[in-house]
């Protein structure tokens, strides 16, 4: 029996994943724990690798989207007679090993497009596309979904408000307008061969090889490199800008005298150093962040539109920057731990980002986000909400600043702290309020570790 390549779950939160690239082609070979494809998510990318030596065989493209634990392709050991029919790839099959096995996903990006009701009435869509449709204010009874069952995905989505913003042009498939945007296609120069004159996938194909060369745009320059905005970065700049289109944001700065949080973390330095533990000024932000939440618990709230949940728990969310982009892991129960314990979870936490070891429950769940600059060496910046959270704060750079005591001036360290906030959720005072809280228990970090 061949071995199975899944679409590996990577936590209860993942409804979805992308075989974004096969780093193996079909046919070709692979060896156990050599990478075999790159999992991408609308939050995470991982490597998946292999877990048997043998044949590779895909049953479903690249940029293909299934549900977690659906097969996406098999492996064949040596010797292992492979049909030429795989095993669930639509065709009969060669054997009657292959008539037990596990029925293909079908890859969304080539599902038909069906009505997509649930039981109940309730319109089938996943969470991620249910979200993003509340963002672009896209009527989802109207969104035909290309999903299993009919399941409405965030392409359908965006495939709708795309439909809706270009009319009258000529009626296309999600599919065809997913194509003609990869191929740089004008949707109103195309011919549908579908039924009602509806462009398909092919006649956007078609319509991209009868361009003439001349009509391809060239680099500006020869040295000019074009790189395609997918997976992580894609989902940043989508989110990103929604954000800021559809919240009000205002940020203020404030200063904190860091003079007792620097001796207190030297001295949890050397008291720790055993253990190898070594708390970052960021920790002990977040601590302190923490305590401000309980303390202003408008600022821990999540603003929907129509109504705002103040959260129950103080879950804080920490953004790291990587290669690809930023991902934000979560530590849960800040107000409840201990400096040692947030010390110790965000270095883990840390180490699985920059390793692509994150799952989607890592980064699940948070009521607050703190954003670092200062290693830079960044005395200012404007963080930007991650909805729908209302408070994001930056943490800058440890800076040399000037206190008095009487008529003498007296050095400090002094660290600006940069909040943005969403003024729906809350007005200028309270915000200001809290940000103070965040800096009085800076002032005194000893109160933190009680």
């Amino acid at each position: 029996m061949p071995t199975e390549i899944y679409m590996v779950k990577l936590g209860m939160t993942m409804t979805e994943g992308t075989v974004a690239e096969w780093h193996v082609p079909d046919g070709g070979e692979v060896k156990a724990g050599e990478n075999l494809y790159r999992l991408e998510t609308e939050k995470v990318e991982m490597e998946v690798e292999a877990e048997a030596t043998g044949t590779v065989r895909h049953l479903v493209p690249d940029e293909a989207t299934v549900d977690p634990g659906a097969v996406v392709g098999y492996i064949y050991a040596a010797g292992e007679e492979i049909p030429e029919a795989l095993p669930g790839a639509g065709a009969p099959a060669a054997s009657a090993s292959a008539t037990h096995a596990p029925a293909a996903p079908t890859p969304r990006a080539a599902s038909a497009p069906t009505p997509a009701t649930a039981s109940g009435g309730r319109v089938a869509a996943s969470p991620a596309a249910r979200r993003l449709a509340r963002e672009l204010d896209v009527d989802l009874s109207t969104v035909t979904g290309t999903g299993p069952g009919g399941r409405i995905t965030e392409d359908d989505v965006r495939s709708a408000r795309e439909a809706a913003a270009s009319a009258p042009a000529a009626p296309a498939s999600p599919l065809a307008r997913k194509r003609a945007k990869a191929l740089g296609v004008d949707l109103s120069t195309v011919t549908g061969t579908g039924p009602g004159g509806r462009i398909t996938k092919e006649d956007v194909e078609a319509a991209a090889s009868a361009a003439p060369e001349s009509a391809a745009p060239a680099p500006a320059e020869a040295g000019d490199e074009v790189v395609p905005v997918r997976g992580m970065r894609k989902v940043i700049a989508e989110r990103m800008f929604a954000s800021l289109r559809d919240t009000a944001q205002l940020t203020m700065d404030m200063d904190a005298v860091m003079d007792d949080c620097v001796r207190l973390r030297a001295q949890l330095i050397e008291e720790w150093a055993d253990a190898g533990v070594r708390p970052s000024y960021t920790d002990i932000v977040m601590k302190a962040a923490a305590r401000a939440l309980r303390d202003h618990p408008r600022m821990n709230a999540r603003f929907e539109g129509a109504e705002m949940t103040l959260r129950g728990e103080v879950h804080v969310g920490m953004a790291v920057a990587l290669d690809e982009g930023l991902v934000v892991p979560v530590l849960r129960h800040v107000d409840r731990m201990g400096l040692r314990e947030i010390a110790v979870e965000s270095s883990r936490l840390a180490a699985a980002a920059r390793e692509g070891r994150l799952s989607l429950d890592d980064m699940a769940g948070g009521t607050f986000t703190v954003s670092t600059l200062g290693m830079f060496g960044v005395d200012s910046f404007t963080p930007i909400l991650n909805p729908p959270e209302v408070g994001i704060l930056g943490v800058n750079r440890l800076r040399d600043g000037v206190g008095w005591e009487g008529e003498r001036p007296v050095r400090r360290q002094t660290m600006t702290l940069s909040l943005t906030w969403d003024h729906r959720a809350l007005d200028g005072a309270p915000a200001a309020q809290f940000l103070a809280s965040v800096r009085d228990y800076l002032e005194a970090p000893f109160r933190l570790l009680v």
